[in-house]
This record gives structure tokens, C-alpha cells and sequence, in this order.
């Protein structure tokens, strides 16, 4: 490989980096941890720290109040351990000022897992704060305020599992979607309650690969739909949804990549991981390529368009935790150098992606995704198509199903899911969906998300060859044990098996397909053979910490890094003189990118 990854020694970690527009340097003076963080142990990490930030709207003084009274218009949240922090953000103008936390947390007998902002809500002094919970609690906060506080799932009656990804509904103001490690995920609103009882399901739908349920109950209430996708409960690991806010991308341990529409509940598109499962995932700033990383060490580039894999990325010497596009480092056609992309004689075709991802190597890699690697001639996209094994699938890896084609952005608040009128479901039926008889269900309009299951420890999987790894082919997940003594209410009453395992019986027929296994799709648009697709190589690799990364996050100033031992690291960008002042090197042009279904 022309680019090697850093293989000194475990102290040998870089404070900066070059790249071909300039220097990017650890801004130590801008490092998040808590306040009585001891030094650096081997071991001492936890799997899941996770970094949220938001932007706050200018209040009348020209910011948003800080904690120390000055205006800051950002707030960061991390967890680690059994402990959560809110801070006010100062980016790399300013120091941290880690003795006054916005908001403090710790929980006794359970560990927040994951957490996100309301983007759709948050007001100068009011954001809200949703946080999952390895016990499968939820709850939400608002930092600022500190008088909002809710909690669903409480007695776990719901579901008894970590929750493992957590995010809003863009645009609305009240759903959120919590996939948990059994292989659920869940459709909450914020203003209803949870049931007393342990739900029982209905199926309401189903297509190829998965069923959505929603509770047999009189009235409406939490949660308003449940997801099941996959094979036997594999864990959703993460999700994403597109910039337009339109399709859902989904990976899980089974080792799918699956993109829904959203609004319709309809699979319209999947991917195959090389080995393993897929591990995260996320979409283009124009919403035509999604990037997921995984167990096999890879990052792997699937084009919406084309409904295909049309690149990997081999880099990594360990499982990918992490990956993000850089919406601010972007290359045009039409011969617009970087060092000019903000201005705005540029076309708007994208030459170039920057892409970043982050592994449990403690390795930090960037990718350039270029034009004529995810656009090759025609001949060549023809003769992947035509593999042998690839007769009896349609081009987006999903047997006849109908997919959209284009899309515009919207600002559909709730994406009509938050009508709660009537228990008639006003959304069409999907064409790839079975309909099913609807009784006296939850009254919202479709909504449609996965679920899926995560995968506890990880090892770094050393490079074997490509028959090896089909040797070694593992499509189930290891079932970790389910804590019972927790505390963020009082235990849950004894309740059924039916919470976690229910319907899968009935449902068992979505989950049969022949088109799922996976040796069927070696050398099929979803998992072409390693020789069948281009391999790229990182730009640069970087050991940037002691322990495992676990959050990656571009701004255009700086992007944020998280690893295992709680640390949160900002890095700030190449800048330049320009005309007196200093000003980042690369496009901060990223919304004028057209977004596509």
C-alpha cells in the first residue's frame, strides 16, 4: 500500500498530520474528559462513549449563555462509565473549562449508551436531550432548563436490552427511534407514555427481510411501532438517515447493510459485509453513497443510484468503528481546485468526497472518493453486473422490489408520523410489503426504521486472505447476558418472554429468504468478490490515541474524536490568510450540494 498506518510503538501518538491542504493539529488546550479524569491505564476504557453536539440559535445578546455568562452557541455531550456530561463547546477558539459543566449526570446500575440532540427544537435556552441506557431505559433531559425529565422503558417492560443507537426523527419535534441489542427497534413520541403491562404486537407489515408491529392497545401510547429485521434478531448496530431525511440506512451484526424509504416502509436497497457484521454507518452530504465500516476491517462504499457496492477501502487493522463524510472538504468538477472550492462559479457536480473513519486500531483514516473510482466506464459497471452468481438478483439487491428514484429535500416535520388521528394508517401500502389485517392499533401515521443488535467486545482481526475469511464466515452474534440490577427505577415485574423474542415465530417467513444467504451473494451487486470492485487506499493513517476510537465528527473549523477512555479531542483544520483573516482552507459550501434519493 502506498500509505502504511503508524506501527510504532503504543506511546508513538501524533498531535498533527498532513494532508495535501495543510497541517491538522490537536488543539490540546480544547480537550473534554470529566473534571477528575486520572491518567492514562491499559484497559481502563469504556466501549461506548459516544460524543453529541449541537448548535444553539443567537439569543438577544448575540449567543447563546454559557455557564460562565459569556456567549457560546454550542453544547457538547459525552458520556463514559456510569457517568454524563453536557459542557458548553468552545471549538478551538477558546479553552476548555472542565470545573463548569453545563449538566452532570450519574447513574447507578446502568451506563448511558448513547444520546442526541433535538437539532428541530433547540431554542438559545431550552435543547432536548435524549439518552439511551445499557439496561434499556430511556430518558430524557434538558441540560439547559434542567426541569424536563422523562423516562420510558422504565420497569423494562418493553424491552430489557442496551440500547445501542438512539436519534431524533429529523424535522419533528417529538419522535425519536431507539434500536436496542435484541434486535428491536422501537418508534417513541415524547408526549405519550409507556404502558404499566408488558405490550403485545400485532403485525402491521412486512417485506422481504423484515415485519413492523405496532401494540394491540385501546389507546395510543409507547412504543407507536416495532421493527424487526433481519436473522433471528441480529443486533442494529447503528442507523442513519439520508440529508433529505427520506431513507433510512440500517446495519447490523448479520452483516447487512438495508436502506428503507422511509415514509413508505419499503427495502430498497442492501449490501453484503466481505466478513462479519457492519458496524456503522453513514450517508454522502448529496445522499448518494452510504459508507458502513465493520468486522472485516474495511470500509465499504454502496451506491444509492446504482444499488451496488462500487468500492472498499483497506486500511484498518482492526474492526471500524466509525465513519463519516467531511461535508466541508469536498472537490468539484470542472477543474475547481480545493484551495478555490468556496466559490461560487463552482458546478455543482462533486468530484471528490472526503471521507474519515476510526477504528478500534486506535487508527484515524482519511479517504479521497474519487470520481472515476465510484463512476467507472460502463463496460466495467456492465461486466460486475453480470456475474455468474448474479443472475437471480435485481440491480438494488432486492427481488422485485420498486425503488424511487429522485427525491427533494423536505422539512416535513415528523415525516407525517406524528399525526395522531383516527387508527387508519393514511400511508400507501409499499409495493415490496405484505399488508396486514389492521385492528385497534397505535394511531400514527406510517413510520419506518430497523432494528438490530450490537455486538459487546471486539478484537482486532488480523489480515487473512479472502479464503480464510470465507472459512471463517460468521453470521450470527454472541448473546451477551441481560443485567438485572439496575437503578434508574425499581426492578421490573417478572413479564414475559414475548418482549424480546415475539412474533418471530410468526414473522419467521421474512427472515427464510434464499437471497439471504450469504454465500448466494458472494460475487452478487451486493457483495462482489474482492477483485470485482475497487480497493482504495487511506490518504493518510494516523495513531491519534491510546485506546479504541469510538466517535468521529466534522465541523467546519475542526472535527472531534472520542476513544474508550473518555477523552474527547478536538483537531483543528488547515488555514490560510485571506485578505487579514484566517479562514479554513477547504469549501464550508456543503449546502449546496443536491440532495438525491
Amino acid at each position: 500500500m502506498a500509505v502504511q498506518p503508524d506501527s510504532g510503538g503504543k506511546d508513538d501518538v501524533k498531535t498533527q498530520f498532513v494532508t495535501r491542504e495543510g497541517t491538522y493539529r490537536l488543539m490540546t488546550l480544547s480537550e473534554y474528559s470529566r473534571p477528575n479524569r486520572v491518567g492514562y491505564t491499559s484497559g481502563s476504557g469504556s466501549t461506548h462513549v459516544r460524543v453529541s453536539l449541537v448548535s444553539l440559535p443567537p439569543g438577544p445578546g448575540g449567543g447563546a449563555p454559557g455557564s460562565d455568562g459569556q456567549a457560546s452557541d454550542d453544547r457538547i455531550c459525552f458520556n463514559h462509565g456510569k457517568e454524563l456530561y453536557v459542557y458548553v463547546y468552545r471549538g478551538v477558539k477558546k479553552a476548555a473549562d472542565l470545573t463548569k459543566p453545563v449538566d452532570k449526570k450519574m447513574y447507578k446500575g446502568t451506563n448511558p449508551t448513547c444520546h442526541d440532540f433535538n437539532a428541530a427544537t433547540v431554542t438559545p435556552e431550552s435543547v432536548a436531550l435524549v439518552v439511551g441506557f445499557s439496561t434499556g431505559q430511556i430518558q430524557l433531559i434538558d441540560p439547559i432548563k434542567k426541569e424536563l425529565s422523562k423516562l420510558y422503558n422504565e420497569e423494562r417492560l418493553i424491552d430489557k436490552t442496551r440500547v445501542t443507537c438512539i436519534k431524533w426523527v429529523p424535522g419533528s419535534s417529538n419522535l425519536f427511534i431507539a434500536a436496542h441489542a435484541s434486535g428491536q427497534l422501537y418508534v417513541y413520541n415524547e408526549e405519550l407514555t409507556c404502558g404499566t403491562a408488558s405490550p403485545h404486537y400485532q403485525l402491521f407489515k412486512q417485506g422481504d427481510g423484515y415485519s413492523i408491529h405496532t401494540c394491540r392497545t385501546k389507546s395510543t401510547r409507547n412504543p407507536l411501532y416495532r421493527w424487526l429485521i433481519g436473522v433471528d434478531g441480529s443486533c442494529i448496530n447503528e442507523f442513519a438517515f439520508s440529508p433529505c431525511g427520506t431513507n433510512l440506512a440500517v446495519v447490523s451484526q448479520d452483516g447487512f447493510l438495508r436502506v428503507f424509504h422511509y415514509d413508505t416502509m419499503e427495502l430498497i436497497g442492501r449490501a453484503r459485509s466481505y466478513f462479519g457484521g457492519f458496524l456503522c454507518v453513514c450517508w454522502s452530504p448529496d445522499g448518494k453513497y452510504v459508507v458502513v465500516g465493520g468486522e472485516d476491517d474495511l470500509v465499504t462504499v454502496w451506491s444509492f443510484g446504482e444499488r451496488r457496492v462500487v468500492a472498499r477501502g483497506q486500511g484498518h487493522r482492526s474492526w471500524v468503528s466509525v465513519v463519516a463524510f467531511d461535508p466541508y472538504v469536498v472537490s468539484f468538477s470542472e477543474g475547481d481546485s480545493e484551495e478555490v472550492a468556496d466559490e461560487d462559479k463552482k458546478s455543482e457536480s462533486v468530484q471528490c468526497y472526503r471521507l474519515g473513519s476510526v477504528s478500534q486500531d486506535t487508527q484515524l483514516c482519511f479517504w479521497d472518493l474519487t470520481e472515476d473510482v465510484l463512476r467507472p466506464p460502463v463496460r466495467a459497471r456492465a461486466s460486475a453486473h453480470l456475474s455468474p452468481n448474479s443472475q437471480n438478483f435485481s440491480p438494488n439487491g432486492v427481488p422485485g422490489a420498486k425503488v424511487p428514484t429522485k427525491c427533494t429535500k423536505t422539512n416535513k416535520v415528523g415525516h407525517k408520523h406524528a399525526e395522531l388521528s383516527g387508527h387508519n394508517n393514511a400511508a400507501g401500502e409499499p409495493s415490496g410489503a405484505k399488508p396486514v389485517a389492521k385492528t385497534k392499533a397505535n394511531n400514527v401515521s406510517t413510520l419506518n426504521i430497523s432494528v438490530g443488535k450490537a455486538k459487546e467486545e471486539s478484537s482486532g482481526s488480523l489480515g487473512v486472505n479472502f479464503t480464510q475469511r470465507l472459512a471463517g464466515f460468521s453470521f450470527g452474534e454472541r448473546r451477551s447476558d441481560h443485567r438485572r440490577n439496575f437503578s434508574l427505577s425499581k426492578p421490573a415485574e417478572k413479564t414475559s418472554a414475548t418482549n424480546t423474542v415475539a412474533l418471530r415465530g410468526k414473522s419467521a417467513g421474512t427472515h427464510t429468504n434464499d437471497t439471504y444467504d450469504p454465500l448466494k451473494l458472494i460475487g452478487t451487486p451486493s457483495c462482489p468478490r474482492f477483485d470485482e470492485c475497487p480497493v482504495l487506499e487511506p490518504l493518510i493513517c494516523k495513531k491519534i490515541a491510546h485506546e479504541r476510537l469510538t466517535s468521529l465528527l466534522f465541523r467546519a473549523e475542526y472535527f472531534v474524536t472520542a476513544c474508550a477512555d473518555g477523552c474527547v479531542n478536538t483537531w483543528a483544520r488547515p488555514t490560510r490568510q485571506h485578505n487579514g483573516e484566517v479562514r479554513p482552507r477547504r469549501s464550508e459550501r456543503a449546502d449546496r450540494i443536491d440532495l438525491v434519493d
